[in-house]
C-alpha cells in the first residue's frame, strides 16, 4: 500500500472528483462519505458542492440549515496524486443530532481501490482529524451487510453499542463508538507508516 494523505477539496481536481463518482455508478456501489458531493450525480455542479462544503464549516450557516459543522476531505495516493476515497468529518455533535441519525465519520473508497488496506488507513486519517477538531470519540454506522466496513471499523478499536432499523434507508445499522486516543496510539505503528503527512506523532 502507498502513502496517502488527505487534501480539501478545490476546483482544480472537479474533472477527476466527478470520475470518482462516474465510478461508483459504473461498478453499482454505494457512495459514502463524500459530504454530499453524489448530489453532482442529481444536478448539483461541483462549484456549487465547492461552496457548500466551505459553508459547513461556518457555525452561523449550519444553524441556521439544521445541519451539523462538517469537514470533507479526499483521500489522495502520493505515488499518483489520484482521489482514492473521500472522508467526511461531522463534529461538535449534539445528542439531538446523534438521535436523528448523524455519526461522526463517514468514508469511502473508490471500487477499484477496494481490499488494499486503504479503508483503514483513511479510518485512522479521520482519527486524527477528528481530534484536531476537538472530539475525543467518534460515532460510526454502517449496514450490517457490509462486512467490509464493519471490519475496517472493529480494526481501528469500535465497540458495537447497537444494532437497528435506519429510518432513513430501511437498513438494519450497526453503530459503534471509538475512543480516538485510544485507538490512535493503538494502532499507531500499524497505519502511520502509510501516511504522507506523519505530524500526528508530534501532536501526540
Amino acid at each position: 500500500m502507498e502513502k496517502i494523505f488527505l487534501e480539501s477539496p478545490t476546483i482544480s481536481r472537479k474533472s477527476e472528483a466527478l470520475a470518482f463518482l462516474k465510478e461508483h455508478v459504473e461498478y453499482g456501489s454505494e457512495i459514502n462519505g463524500t459530504g454530499g458531493m453524489d448530489d453532482c450525480l442529481y444536478g448539483t455542479t461541483y462549484e456549487q458542492w465547492l461552496l457548500e462544503v466551505e459553508q459547513r464549516n461556518n457555525p452561523e450557516y449550519c444553524e441556521k440549515i439544521k445541519k451539523p459543522l462538517s469537514k470533507t476531505f479526499f483521500v489522495i495516493r502520493k505515488e499518483d496524486n489520484r482521489i482514492i476515497g473521500m472522508i467526511n468529518i461531522r463534529y461538535k455533535l449534539s445528542d439531538e443530532y446523534i438521535s436523528n441519525g448523524y455519526s461522526h465519520i463517514g468514508y469511502d473508497i473508490r471500487p477499484t481501490e477496494r481490499r488494499k488496506g486503504y479503508a483503514k488507513a483513511s479510518l485512522f486519517l479521520a482519527l486524527k482529524e477528528a481530534k484536531i477538531l476537538g472530539e475525543e470519540r467518534v460515532l460510526l454506522e454502517c449496514t450490517v451487510d457490509n462486512t467490509g466496513s464493519n471490519k475496517t471499523i472493529l480494526a481501528l478499536g469500535g465497540v458495537l453499542e447497537k444494532t437497528e432499523l435506519d429510518n432513513y434507508d430501511n437498513t438494519m445499522t450497526n453503530y459503534y463508538w471509538i475512543n480516538i486516543d485510544e485507538s490512535l496510539d493503538k494502532h499507531f505503528d500499524i497505519y502511520n507508516q502509510y501516511l504522507f503527512d506523519n505530524s500526528y506523532k508530534n501532536r501526540k
